[in-house]
This record gives structure tokens, sequence and C-alpha cells, in this order.
């Protein structure tokens, strides 16, 4: 696995900081992974150790990926905008990937699930969703999409507890869900845990995929 730092530039001209991890050399590619961070106000950034720790397994599963800081976050240009510019950000990463890879998925932990899951473009192959925030004013455009979608929800998540998440996404197409059992919104002593899931749910798509 090699890692390299770029900048990204988006469609409206911010200048985003990114690292691009390049899947192993000795395995086939099997696609390409955005990763997107928690909210940049309360100190999420693309060094995440959810983030972080997906970055650096992806590759060796045949998976090229990229992790970024969010615009007013890190080394990029830009201010917040509670997620709707923030679209832009994650799809300057699809553009990165796209040409290199068939598959791209889309990967948010916390504020990053929400932004991930309201880029629908053609490009991508699917999303997963770490401890999704679904309060009562959000919508995500994937949730009427019917291309896969993994859902992983903290039993105990202080914003969107389990019980709540299954039922705001109970009429979602193609949707996965699974209990992160024993842990809240910030998962600790479960980050491992979820990246194998996440993995695994991505190794398992793909392998099923025709070739």
């Amino acid at each position: 696995m090699s890692i390299e730092t770029v900048t990204l530039t988006t469609i409206d001209g911010v200048d985003i900081e990114a690292d691009v991890a390049t899947a192993a050399i000795d395995r086939p590619i099997r696609g390409g992974v955005v990763l997107a961070h928690p909210h940049p106000l309360y100190g999420g950034d693309r060094f995440n150790p959810v983030v972080d720790t997906l970055f650096r397994e992806l590759p060796n599963y045949g998976f090229h990926a990229v992790r970024f800081d969010f615009r007013g976050a890190g080394g990029s240009t830009g201010e917040h905008d509670e997620g709707n510019s923030e679209r832009l950000d994650v799809a300057a990463a699809i553009d990165f990937l796209a040409p290199f890879n068939d598959d791209v998925w889309v990967v948010g932990y916390s504020f990053g699930s929400i932004v991930a899951m309201n880029v629908v473009e053609p490009r991508v192959s699917g999303w997963i969703a770490i401890a999704p925030p679904l309060t009562g004013g959000s919508s995500v455009l994937a949730g009427r999409d019917p291309r896969p979608k993994l859902l992983l929800v903290a039993e105990h998540d202080q914003f969107c507890p389990a019980p709540r998440a299954r039922e705001r996404s109970a009429t979602w197409p193609s949707t996965t869900i699974v209990d992160v059992v024993g842990t809240d919104h910030f998962l600790q002593g479960r980050v491992s845990a979820v990246a194998e899931r996440a993995i695994a749910f991505l190794d398992e798509i793909s392998s099923s995929e025709p070739t």
C-alpha cells in the first residue's frame, strides 16, 4: 500500500486536501472507496479513527481509498455549509477515483454518512453509513435509491439509537442494517469491528457482481 496526499478541486472551485491509499499490488483491484468524516465543527477530520482504520485496511482487500477534509476543515479551503456544498467535496473524490475503478463506494461516519447518502450520482455503486444521525429533520436521497446500502447503527447512539435508525430506514430498498452492540455514537472499543463489518459487506457485494 502506498499513500499520497493530493489536492482535489470541486466543481465550485474549492480545494480539498485528501489522501489516497493504493490497493496492495498482490491483490485484484476490487474498486474504490470514498471516505467521509464526522462533523468538522465538532472536531471531525480525515484522521478520525474510524475513517483512518478503514483507509488503512481497505487496500489490503483490493480497494483504493480516498479520505479528505471537508471544505473549511484541515487544509481544505472554503467554508462549512451544513452538509449542502459538502456533497461537492464527495463528488470531487468520486471524480478522482472513477477513472480507475468500475465500482466506487461512498462510506461516511456520522455527519459524513448523511452527506455521503445525499450523493446519488450514477458512478456510485452503493453506500455504507456508520452511526448515521437519522434525526427527525434529516432526509437522504439514497433512501429512495435501489442501489445497495449498509447501515451500521450503534446500539446506544445518543443522536439516533438503533431502534430509531431501523424505524426511519424501514422503507429503504436494498438496505442491510446491522446493530453495533455495546457502544454509542463514538464507537469506543468497536472501531475495528465496525471496519471489519464494512469491509466484509464490500467484499461480499463485489464478489457477487458479474465479472
